[in-house]
């Protein structure tokens, strides 16, 4: 095995978390964190813990199974908890934790974005509809 440089060893840190290259951990979390019900998910716990049926009901159109997939995936990767209270019925309330709570100004923004163009968005993509789309 070859010795490496400190300036190697620094470069090849450097590439390793490139989103640009198609083995790079963080171009799983950039999938994640794009997917609409996540946004919508952190969106909602932005106004502080809730419960699951909370969040079924406030994320219109979203299912039980996405939901729930959706839940695990953002506790895994650390950006929310959820905690259990033993009662009648069993209390289960999800949180942002001080990780997902960095990700918020971005997700925030996002959203605030899409609400507020949509109008553009819709007249652009009906203009690309009726030129018709290039060849």
């Amino acid at each position: 095995m070859p010795t490496r440089t400190a300036a190697q060893r620094r470069e090849e840190a450097a590439r390793e978390y490139d989103a640009f290259l198609a083995t790079c951990p963080a171009r799983q979390l950039l999938d994640r964190i794009s997917d609409k019900w996540v946004t919508l998910v952190l969106s909602a716990l932005a106004d502080g813990p809730q419960r699951y049926s909370d969040l079924s009901r406030r994320i219109a159109g979203v299912s039980q199974k996405m939901l729930t997939q959706t839940l695990r995936s953002l506790e895994r990767d650390g950006l929310l908890t959820r905690s259990v209270t033993p009662s009648v019925p069993v209390r289960v309330d999800y949180e942002l934790t001080p990780l997902g709570r960095t990700l918020m100004p971005l997700i925030s923004a996002i959203k605030s974005w899409a609400e507020s163009h949509m109008t553009e968005v819709a007249t652009a993509r009906a203009t690309y509809d009726n030129e018709g789309s290039p060849a």
